[in-house]
């Protein structure tokens, strides 16, 4: 009897748990959430923010705005992140003065569908972001074959930028020039790679000894806030007529429904993938390179960089960006380079083409050089991440433009969920 006794109240028990854990797991899966976005110490204007969302449970959530007048919807985007997080995005809206806060409301449930006005578009050659429709920028993954008479070598198998578009339709990068077939629009390789003792050169690939490959596009996304891809991408040494993939990168590439001009992000994600280290020498130029319109020279463009340098002082010094703007069919454009100050070496050093490159033309070149004074030695399984923004304008850009809108990616508003 006392064994039954025991055995009922056992089970008694383990209901009242049993209820109790779900009642416990119900409460916390919240119906909404209350996010409060603060300035901070810049005012923002039309900046991208996000919120992890992940306790909602979500399948879908709508986004609403505390105003006088009541709740507003917003657009928002829901992206799952690769560590399994529900991350929602949208743009701050108009100008947010410095140290203001707004208010918003997530809500679970079913989301009106998504216009995608930023989509991509796959061409089964490359991916074209758009917003609105127009091409904001094409990443390549297919063959590419130099110009007929040119050594085959100067071929890349993807893994470039070409074209970035300016938003009236003008493109911004040349790749292959006469002048230097190894430029790819806008790339990311290293020059003086030491790898098991030997050195090798991926970006001069006239050289024969190291190129970079698109392997795979990992995913694609679009929606009301941005579109964007994931690409894998290989970097190959040659050896004795013998390939070895040392590194892998991954390319995460975004473009933001913002108002005004085409802004996009570049993460470069680093992963040795073999046993060795790989040193990345000292040298004076590598990493994320622009190659400019063949349009530009040194009678139609200039450049201005956040130390207040123009272009016959830039090349050797350090800089949070740098904007270009040069002559176009439709009047004036531009593109301003952001770094991030999680960078290697940031404020990084910068390589550029001042007005006497190439036999005093002065075509446009720059590229972010974090290699250019010191070495970088990447451990295997180690994971390096370099991240930049680009805005494409037409126009003229001011110091105090490009101050904002490195501040927005540089120091972006607090996020505080409740």
């Amino acid at each position: 009897m006392q064994c039954m006794c025991n055995t009922i109240k056992y089970n008694v028990m383990k209901k009242i748990f049993l209820f109790a854990a779900i009642c416990t797991a119900l409460a916390c899966r919240a119906e909404e959430m209350t996010v409060t976005v603060q300035a901070g110490d810049h005012e923002r204007e039309n900046a991208s923010v996000s919120a992890d969302v992940s306790r909602l449970n979500p399948s879908a959530v709508t986004l609403y705005e505390q105003t006088p007048n009541g709740l507003k919807e917003t657009a928002s985007q829901l992206y799952q992140t690769e560590d399994g997080k529900s991350m929602l995005y949208w743009i701050l809206d108009g100008r947010t003065a410095a140290g203001t806060a707004r208010t918003f409301v997530v809500k679970s449930g079913e989301a009106k569908p998504a216009s995608a006005s930023m989509d991509v578009e796959d061409t089964q050659k490359a991916l074209v972001l758009k917003k609105d429709g127009r091409p904001v920028l094409q990443y390549n993954y297919a063959r590419l074959d130099p110009p007929a008479g040119v050594d085959p070598a100067y071929g890349r198998d993807g893994g470039y930028i070409h074209p970035a578009w300016s938003p009236e339709g003008n493109v911004l990068t040349n790749i292959q020039p006469r002048d230097h077939y190894h430029h790819f629009g806008i790339w990311n390789p290293w020059t003086h790679v030491v790898y098991d003792g030997k050195l090798y050169d991926l970006w001069n690939i006239g050289g024969k000894t190291g190129t970079v490959r698109a392997h795979s596009v990992e995913g694609t996304y679009r929606g009301d806030v941005f579109s964007g891809f994931t690409a894998l991408l290989d970097h190959c040494i040659f050896n004795e007529g013998a390939e070895k993939v040392i590194m892998n990168e991954y390319w995460k590439v975004k473009t933001w429904n913002v108002p005004d001009g085409f802004l996009w992000d570049f993460e470069s994600h680093l992963h040795p993938s073999t046993a060795l280290p790989i040193l990345l020498e000292a040298y004076r130029y590598a990493g994320f390179g622009w190659r400019g319109t063949p349009e530009w020279t040194k009678e139609n463009c200039e450049m201005l960089t956040s130390e207040g340098k123009t272009r016959p002082e830039i090349d050797g010094t350090n800089a949070r960006w740098i904007y270009v703007t040069g002559d176009t069919r439709t009047g004036r454009s531009g593109l301003l380079f952001m770094g991030h100050p999680d960078n290697y070496s940031f404020p990084e050093p910068l390589r550029i083409w001042d007005q006497n490159a190439n036999g005093g033309r002065g075509d446009a070149f720059i590229n972010f050089a974090p290699t250019k004074n010191r070495d970088w030695e990447l451990q295997p399984n180690g994971h390096y991440v370099l991240k930049y923004r680009v805005l494409a304008f037409e126009g003229d850009m001011t110091p105090e433009q490009a101050n904002r809108l490195w501040n927005d990616f540089a120091s972006p508003p607090a996020v505080t969920i409740k």
